[in-house]
């Protein structure tokens, strides 16, 4: 094996490596840091034009209305794919790949807020339209705006590789599997 061939099998155990040491205990880490980053935003700002106190990860509005911010709200999971979504893409030097994460990230935080101030709003004017919005939201648009945010990325960072696809292709190429493929073509 050559020098350039075991820098790309290093950069691939790397990568996948990383994914599932993150993964492993349940997507702790994107909960610790992202639990905060959400519920305080969305704590300040609906406390600048209503009566809300804070308690743990509840925001109680006008004393009746308790809004509890969960894991599901913060799609620990959705940040998750989106690092595995970079992670699983060869060929993107190391800065490039930060700014990547860090860019997929915010877009999803700031959306993530909206979408929860959207809904907190819904939820205190007692809205018909809450329960619907909620789940469509939830199911529909989590999945929408991690796609978005993934291909805004790669158009803004001109990524020219797909995940996991290219990885496993190279490595096809590489492998005994397409010698013995080739071998027994007609």
């Amino acid at each position: 094996m050559d020098e350039k061939s075991k820098k790309q099998l290093l950069d691939f155990l790397g990568r996948y490596l990383i994914l599932i040491l993150i993964a492993l205990p349940n997507l702790y880490l994107f909960y610790l840091i992202f639990t905060p980053l959400t519920l305080y935003p969305v704590y300040f700002i609906l406390n600048s034009f209503l009566d809300c106190s804070l308690a743990d990860n509840v925001i109680i509005v006008s004393g009746c209305f308790p809004i509890e911010i969960i894991n599901a709200c913060v799609a620990g999971a959705a940040y998750y794919l989106l690092l595995a979504l970079n992670l699983a893409t060869p060929k993107i030097k190391l800065r490039k790949r930060i700014n990547l994460i860090i860019f997929s990230f915010t877009s999803f935080l700031v959306l993530n807020i909206i979408r929860i101030l959207l809904l907190s709003l819904l939820f205190v004017s007692e809205s018909l339209w809450f329960d619907f919005l909620h789940k469509s939201l939830w199911y529909l648009l989590s999945i929408l705006f991690v796609a978005g945010i993934w291909f805004a990325g790669v158009k803004i960072f001109k990524i020219k590789e797909i995940p996991f696809y290219s990885d496993f292709l190279s490595l096809y190429k590489k492998s005994h599997l397409k010698k013995v493929n080739n071998s027994q073509s007609p």
